[in-house]
């Protein structure tokens, strides 16, 4: 009955937008699980279930740690691409020029990126330098970059 009724709940988190505890019971409830609102706390404990953006970005809705990491990759992604200005490479260093202030942030997209090739990232306000492990690499990696820019 439990691995059901947590499948189950997988399942309406995927297909609804589901922002409280009481709202998720009562649509179990409407699939015929009978549960109590410990129960469900429970449950979302033992699935690991955690607060997500909703799309539209007004709300918090419940999700699974993949599906909320790939919301915010998306994010990354969109503050990569909106803040980069100009990307060259030193050797096996990339060197990307950002807006004033959004070097950080662009280099926690790149970080989040989790590519094997890059050995990591330093950023100041607005330049991030990218140790890249090979530097037959970096001509790849930096075309890479220039789609995300597209």
């Amino acid at each position: 009955m439990k691995a059901s009724r947590q499948a189950m709940i997988l399942e309406l988190i995927e297909q609804h937008e589901i922002e409280t505890q009481e709202e998720l019971a009562e649509y179990l409830r409407q699939h015929n699980y009978k549960v109590t609102q410990a129960t469900v706390s429970r449950d979302i404990k033992e699935l690991r279930l955690i607060k997500s953006l909703s799309q539209d970005g007004l709300a918090y809705k419940y999700a699974t740690v993949d599906n909320a990491e790939t919301g915010l990759q998306e994010r990354f992604n969109r503050i990569f691409s909106q803040s980069v200005v100009s990307i060259t490479s030193a050797g096996n260093i990339i060197v990307i020029k950002t807006i004033t202030g959004s070097a950080s942030a662009s280099a926690e997209a790149v970080d989040s990126m989790r590519w094997p090739e890059i050995a990591g990232t330093i950023a100041g306000d607005n330049t991030i330098f990218i140790a890249v492990r090979d530097q037959k690499m970096v001509p790849e990696i930096i075309k890479r970059f220039q789609t995300m820019l597209k």
